[in-house]
């Protein structure tokens, strides 16, 4: 029997068109929330940030961190995983990561026009049609983003990506669930044995991609019959070296016959391949006003593997600090508006895990003292030996890392 993915914009019936369908197929329900369950299980990685991997606002960290692709490699292999159970529905953002070579799927769009959406918002929950339409344009950014990292579209609505498109604003639902049940049984998305393999070689690739994702890479796989391709989409500085220990992962996983990597269509690109490393930080934010010394730092922080993002004044920090999650803060003391000791004083009592150092040229001895008792990791001098501040950072990180175990 062939699987349903069923791809939604908000407030379009898509969730009484999904029921409708289980209730006449008998198949079980694959969902988001389920995926993203069970993707935190297995990679050990918090559920919200897994979760943020369908954002549109990805992370100012994630040239370091890899955390949104490696959140996809996760939901591409518990994915994979559950198809192997058999027949399905899979509803919602996870219902796109499914090869477009697996044939015995037949993928589905629910959309609808604009006034029928807000109309539903309405009903359902109430909204306002300002509230609506806030709501619809934002997950709708979020959609657009998603079928954009997937496949380089921008119209997540677009019709190559789907075999129907169903429009609930000219339909009913019984309407709509019949049209679907109808397309389900048709040879084109029958179940064979080319496509059962395709099934299996989505798993392979998930699999082998979620073991480099764990070693700190971030490449695209693609498989057939135990064949692995390994694509690198970005310059590496040693590409013979990184195809090497690339290889060297991806050959021990069972049932990959052989290997090969290649460049992909963005290598040539300005961005720079990195490995994420988890001996250093790869989360810290730096916050000084001083724009040319604070970009400066960052930049041969960055040539270290640390990874960094930087805010100007005290306001942008707590921001950042509510919306990314960084590990450690590097903050100055006197800056206009919210200034060093305040944001320390913030941070440590909201997010204490939170290590801070504390970098200034102004500072006193009572400065010091008042810091440390906040809770700052460490409290330096400027002009800083970057060496010193380098180790400072590590020895912040290994505290953290044990905090998590």
């Amino acid at each position: 029997m062939s699987v349903i993915t069923i791809f939604s914009g908000i407030f379009c019936s898509a969730d009484a068109v999904v029921r409708d369908v289980m209730d006449s197929t008998g198949y079980r329900l694959i969902t988001d929330e389920q995926v993203i369950l069970k993707a935190a299980e297995t990679s050990g990685m918090p559920e919200n940030k897994i979760r943020r991997a369908f954002s549109a606002k990805t992370s100012v960290f994630n040239t370091f961190t890899h955390e949104k692709e490696c959140s996809i490699a996760c939901l591409r292999l518990v994915l994979a995983t559950e198809l192997e159970r058999g027949p399905a529905v899979v509803h919602g953002f996870c219902s796109l990561l499914i090869p477009q070579a697996v044939s015995h799927v037949l993928r589905v769009c629910i959309i609808a026009e604009m006034p029928y959406r807000i109309d539903q918002a309405g009903v359902v929950q109430g909204l306002t049609e300002k509230d609506a339409s806030k709501q619809i344009h934002a997950q709708d950014a979020d959609s657009a983003a998603w079928a954009e990292a997937l496949f380089s579209v921008k119209d997540p609505w677009d019709n190559a990506l789907y075999d129907m498109v169903l429009p609930m604003n000219r339909m009913d639902v019984a309407k709509a669930g019949a049209l679907i049940e109808e397309n389900l049984i048709k040879d084109a998305v029958r179940r064979t044995e080319a496509s059962i393999q395709t099934e299996k070689d989505f798993l392979l690739a998930a699999t082998v991609e979620m073991a480099l994702s764990r070693a700190g890479h971030d490449v695209s796989v693609s498989a057939e019959n135990g064949a692995v391709v390994l694509t690198i989409n970005k310059q590496v500085l040693m590409l013979a070296r990184l195809e090497e220990d690339l290889k060297s992962i991806a050959g021990a996983i069972p049932g990959v016959e052989s290997v090969k990597t290649q460049v992909g269509k963005d290598f040539h690109q300005a961005h720079i391949y990195r490995k994420h490393s988890f001996e250093v930080p790869s989360r810290v934010l730096l916050v000084d006003d001083e724009r040319e010394f604070v970009q400066t730092l960052s930049e041969r922080l960055q040539l270290r593997d640390m990874g960094s993002a930087v805010a100007y004044d005290g306001e942008s920090a707590l921001a950042l600090v509510k919306e990314d999650e960084p590990e450690v803060m590097i903050i100055d003391l006197k800056m206009p508006g919210i200034d060093g000791m305040e944001i320390l004083k913030q941070v440590k009592s909201t997010r204490p895990e939170i290590e801070v150092i504390v970098l200034t040229g102004h500072g006193s001895e009572a400065d010091r003292k008042r810091c440390m008792q906040l809770g700052a990791f460490a409290y330096m001098q400027k002009p800083v030996d970057i060496d010193e501040l380098s180790d400072t950072l590590k020895k912040a990180h290994e505290k953290i890392q044990k905090f998590k175990t």
